[in-house]
């Protein structure tokens, strides 16, 4: 029977299939920590008590990106190169989804619209990683090689979530709701696309790996269309809604060091 589990478990037992897995993870969270330096040191003046968190949270992607290759090299792999069609970050951006990086590469900055996009961005972006990593953790927490590793992302990833929550609710009050509103909407509906199509580039590759039959290959697809017709009919809603966390100030102390792994 296919199930999310033994889907993850044939990836984890096989080398090259982990290996391309991990190098994907560890490039897209890369991405992410420089997003979030550059937005940090360009952030909007009137904004700017915003910096030490925008900072950590790019210090945990980092961290994360690190995490990822050191489970590599507990196997003696080294990162491959991500496929174009897998690059989940890049994609968003091409949609136009973010902040764009030559505007990031450029030492001007930015408007508090700018700083409110990263937010409500990062609130519907945080909201898939953390559903995905609450998942390896209801599976794999336990997991000898990799439970220590998915309970530390898994545990950042909440703190994401929950600060994009209360800055985005701080900010509506401030009179950005409408903004905030319309950006979170284009954002989930833009998303929900990219990850459709990351995941079945991702599945492709993997079954090439693994040598799945073509049974498989199309009962997977099918459930990835599935899931995205109900996200694009009604599942995106809960991308968009905005509640005030039970963490507060998630991100306001320091970022907590990765252990070796």
């Amino acid at each position: 029977m296919l199930t999310a589990k033994s889907l993850f478990q044939e990836i984890i037992d096989d080398d090259e299939a982990f290996q391309l897995f991990c190098s994907i993870a560890a490039s897209g969270e890369a991405q992410g920590g420089w997003e979030n330096a550059r937005i940090a040191a360009l952030v909007a003046p009137g904004m700017r008590e915003l910096t030490p968190k925008i900072t950590r949270h790019g210090a945990d992607e980092d961290k994360h990106g690190r995490i990822f290759n050191a489970l590599l090299r507990k196997r003696g792999l080294e990162p491959v190169p991500v496929p174009p069609e897998t690059d989940y970050t890049m994609l968003l951006e091409r949609r136009g989804i973010g902040l764009a990086h030559d505007k990031l590469r450029r030492d001007e900055p930015l408007t508090e619209e700018d700083v409110i996009v990263y937010l409500a961005h990062s609130r519907v972006t945080e909201q898939r990683a953390a559903d995905q990593m609450d998942m390896l953790v209801t599976y794999f927490g336990d997991h000898p090689e990799l439970g220590r590793a998915i309970h530390m992302i898994d545990d950042d990833e909440a703190n994401h979530l929950a600060y994009c929550h209360e800055e985005l609710l701080r900010l509506a009050r401030a009179g950005h709701g409408r903004l905030i509103q319309r950006t979170l909407r284009a954002s989930a509906l833009a998303e929900i696309q990219v990850y459709r199509d990351v995941s079945l580039a991702v599945m492709r590759h993997m079954g090439r790996i693994l040598g799945w039959s073509r049974a498989k290959n199309a009962a997977l697809a099918a459930g990835v269309h599935g899931m995205y017709a109900y996200e694009r009919a009604a599942g995106w809603h809960r991308m968009i809604d905005l509640r005030m966390p039970e963490r507060l100030d998630a991100l306001g102390g320091p970022a907590t060091p990765a252990p070796a792994f």
